[in-house]
C-alpha cells in the first residue's frame, strides 16, 4: 500500500527515547515531548501566524528548539501540520486556510536542530495517534475526521496510514456535500468543511441571526454580529439554547452525510470524530450526525453497523500523533 505507516510497529517502538511532535493548525502550533507510553511530558505552545508563511515556519524552529533544549534526551521532531504534505520529502505544499506554500519544514528542521525530522498531515498523525493510543487501539480498518477550524480526514486501513498514491489524499474536508454550498476555504463551493466545521457553525449561525432569529445569542455577543463564533454556538448550546441547538442540529446533519460517504466508500470498522469543534459540542453534534448517517448509508438495515465514537486523545491527539510518527526516522530505526 503506497506511502503505508506500519502502526504496529511504530507501536513496538514506543519503547525507545523520547521523541517530539508539533501540531501545526490553524490557531496554534502546539508541541510536546512524548514518551515511549504516549504521554506528554513536556509542552509548548504559541499561536499560529496564518497569515506571514515565514512566520509560520519560525516559530515551527522555535517551538521544537524550545521542547530539544528542555529535553535533552529527544531524538527526532515529527510535524503534522493541515494541508497537503509530501511526506517524503519533508515539505508543505499548501494549505486551503494558512499561507504557506512549498516549505521544506523537515529539511529546516534538521539543518537549524541537527535532528532527523519527518512531515505529515495533521489528521494522518491525530488517526495513527487514535490508532495506537486512543479509541482505535486494536481495531482494524477505521477513520479518523477531525471537526475543529476546517475538517481533516486520516484513513487507517490494515493498521497503515493510507495516502493515496502521490500521498496527498484523505482530503475528507474537501469532498462537495452541497455544490451550491457556501465557498471553501479552498475556492470550491460546498466542501464538507464549508457546510459541517466549527467556522459552518458560526456561519450558519450568522446568518440566520441576520434574519432576524437567535436574539438571545446575539444578545450574549454584545450584540456584535461579527463575534457570534462556532465556540459561542455551542457554549449556548450546552446551556440549553433552543436556537444554538438547532444550528448544531443542521450542521450534525451535513456531518453525518459526510460520514455516510465514507462508510459507502471505506466501509471501516469505525469511524473516530475528533477536534475541537466535536470535542466542545459533543452529542449536540455528534448525535445528530449518526442520525443522517444512517439516512444515508447503502444497505443500513442489513449490514453491519459501523462504530463512530469519540476521540480519546482530544487535543493531544495531533502532537502525539507526530511524535509517534517521528520513530520512523529516529536513529536505530
Amino acid at each position: 500500500m503506497a506511502n503505508g505507516r506500519d502502526v504496529d510497529r511504530l507501536e513496538q517502538k514506543g519503547s525507545g527515547r523520547p521523541t517530539a511532535g508539533l501540531d501545526v493548525g490553524g490557531t496554534k502550533i502546539a508541541g510536546g515531548v512524548v514518551d515511549g507510553s504516549g504521554a506528554v511530558v513536556l509542552r509548548s505552545q504559541v499561536p499560529t501566524a496564518a497569515d506571514h508563511p515565514d512566520a509560520i515556519v519560525a516559530d515551527i524552529v522555535a517551538v521544537a528548539r524550545e521542547l530539544c533544549e528542555a529535553a535533552p534526551g529527544v531524538v527526532a521532531v515529527g510535524v503534522g501540520a493541515a494541508g497537503l504534505v509530501d511526506t517524503h520529502a519533508g515539505m508543505i505544499l499548501g494549505a486551503p486556510n494558512l499561507a504557506y506554500r512549498d516549505v521544506p519544514v523537515g529539511d529546516r528542521l534538521t539543518k537549524e536542530l541537527g535532528l532527523p525530522a519527518i512531515v505529515d498531515n495533521d489528521a494522518n498523525v491525530a488517526a495513527l495517534a487514535e490508532a495506537v493510543y486512543g479509541a482505535g487501539r486494536g481495531a482494524g480498518d477505521q477513520i479518523m475526521v477531525t471537526v475543529g477550524t476546517g475538517i481533516g480526514g486520516g484513513i487507517i486501513i490494515d493498521r497503515h496510514i493510507y495516502r493515496g498514491h502521490y500521498g496527498v489524499g484523505a482530503e475528507l474536508g474537501h469532498m462537495v456535500i452541497d455544490p451550491d454550498g457556501p465557498v471553501c476555504g479552498c475556492g470550491n463551493r460546498g466542501c464538507w468543511e464549508a457546510v459541517a466545521s466549527g467556522n459552518a457553525i458560526g456561519r450558519l449561525a450568522r446568518q440566520r441571526v441576520e434574519g432576524g432569529a437567535g436574539a438571545d445569542l446575539l444578545a450574549r455577543a454584545g450584540g456584535d454580529l461579527d463575534a457570534i463564533t462556532g465556540e459561542l454556538v455551542g457554549e449556548a448550546a450546552i446551556e440549553g439554547d433552543a436556537f444554538a441547538r438547532d444550528v448544531l442540529r443542521e450542521i450534525g446533519r451535513f456531518l453525518g452525510i459526510g460520514l455516510a460517504n465514507i462508510v459507502n466508500i471505506f466501509d471501516p470498522e469505525m469511524i473516530v470524530i475528533g477536534g475541537g469543534a466535536a470535542a466542545g459540542n459533543g452529542e449536540l453534534l455528534i448525535g445528530p450526525a449518526r442520525d443522517a448517517m444512517a439516512a444515508h448509508i447503502l444497505g443500513v438495515a442489513w449490514r453491519k453497523p459501523v462504530r463512530v465514537v469519540a476521540a480519546e486523545l482530544g487535543n493531544d491527539a495531533g502532537v502525539v500523533g507526530a511524535a509517534v510518527l517521528a520513530r520512523e526516522v529516529a536513529p536505530g530505526s
